[in-house]
């Protein structure tokens, strides 16, 4: 097997080595059916387990209770954009949006076939740089509910602390940092996530939703864009993503095995300190595209002097196995995206990477 380099892809992204060990060792037999889990049939005993215990594992690391329920979803994170206005609103409702990056804007732009979309706040000015400050967030009168992202892949942000809706259902798209960090859920009426990026592969989005926001969804749409019908059915009513599904559970495992969130958030602080200090303490060679109070500690986006050094950067990064460092076209530069996933040793590798490009190049 060739040597595994340290992935720093925004997504699909790394995963833990030791889930793709336990993935490799029943791929031929999953629990000694004599079948891959590619294979057994979503209806089967054996499968139903598998799922239900995915379901539990993830609302333990969250500390949610029984009023909420978790559906395995396919489409991606992007097919929600469309699928909460469709279930929560109406012409003559209002809904609120926090437009902090490229996927919340994205967000905000599908509600409109819906119902009012209401912009609270929008840092599209300052290109993202910044999440925004409690007062510079402007309700509407009367929301359904408020939409955010949690974390900004592109532009390396990511909310400290949730804004204060009143009660108003706190709807947020975290497909790249839930499980990342600890947080009060009692305010979210539905989070949902693409797994690519910090649960698993490719191939499954996860819905939460709380029941009381479930009871108020439309139930005039068809059939697969009720939430209620996946509700209902267990996820099951018709064939979900099983392999992915399986990987997610493998990856849960992985983090109660760890320790849990409070344990892969303290993980997560020190891996970001390190790149983040290589950028601070080079006199202004690598410049940051977040504002420090909201810093990522998922994407680490920067710049170098000059594009020409970016490119030598990630070429000669590339060659010493960091991988996936090239910044998106809407910021440039670089990125560095440290999920879970993504071990302490890669992080210093990467930042000792950085301490020596800058002794040779600055």
């Amino acid at each position: 097997m060739a040597e595994r380099v340290f992935n720093f892809y925004p997504g699909p992204a790394t995963l833990p080595l030791p889930v793709l060990e336990a993935a490799r060792e029943e791929l031929l037999s999953f629990q000694s059916t004599g079948m891959s889990v590619m294979e057994i049939s979503h209806r089967s005993k054996q499968y139903e387990n598998l799922q239900n215990e995915t379901e539990a594992r993830l609302k333990r690391l969250l500390n949610m209770g029984d009023n909420y329920k978790v559906l395995f979803l396919q489409g991606g994170a992007s097919t929600q954009f469309a699928m909460i206005p469709m279930n929560f609103l109406s012409p003559e409702k209002t809904a609120d949006y926090l437009v902090t990056g490229s996927f919340a804007k994205k967000a905000y732009q599908e509600v409109k076939s819906f119902g009012r979309a209401h912009l609270a706040v929008d840092t599209s000015s300052e290109n993202y740089c910044r999440i925004p400050r409690p007062e510079e967030i402007k309700f509407s009168a009367d929301p359904i509910y408020v939409h955010l992202t949690s974390n900004n892949t592109i532009y390396g942000t990511q909310w400290q602390t949730f804004p204060d809706c009143g009660g108003t259902p706190l709807i947020a798209d975290m497909s790249s940092d839930l499980l990342s960090r600890s947080f009060d859920p009692e305010p979210f009426g539905l989070i949902y996530a693409g797994a690519q990026k910090n649960l698993g592969p490719a191939g499954v989005t996860i819905v939460i939703i709380r029941e009381d926001l479930l009871a108020k969804a439309n139930p005039d749409l068809p059939t697969m864009y009720r939430y209620e019908t996946f509700a209902k059915n267990n996820s099951l009513y018709n064939t979900p993503p099983t392999f992915s599904i399986y990987m997610v559970s493998l990856v849960l495992k992985w983090l109660e095995d760890l320790g849990g969130v409070k344990q892969i958030e303290q993980m997560n602080k020190e891996k970001a300190a390190l790149i983040y200090e290589a950028i601070d303490q080079s006199d202004g060679f690598y410049r940051g595209h977040a504002e420090k109070n909201s810093r990522s500690l998922m994407n680490v986006t920067f710049r170098l002097p000059s594009e020409e050094l970016e490119n030598k950067f990630v070429q000669e990064a590339t060659a010493e196995g960091l991988i996936g460092l090239k910044g998106h076209r809407s910021v440039g530069g670089l990125r560095a995206s440290i999920y879970n996933a993504m071990s302490y040793e890669g992080c210093k590798t990467l930042a000792d990477f950085m301490k020596d490009f800058v002794a040779k190049n600055g």
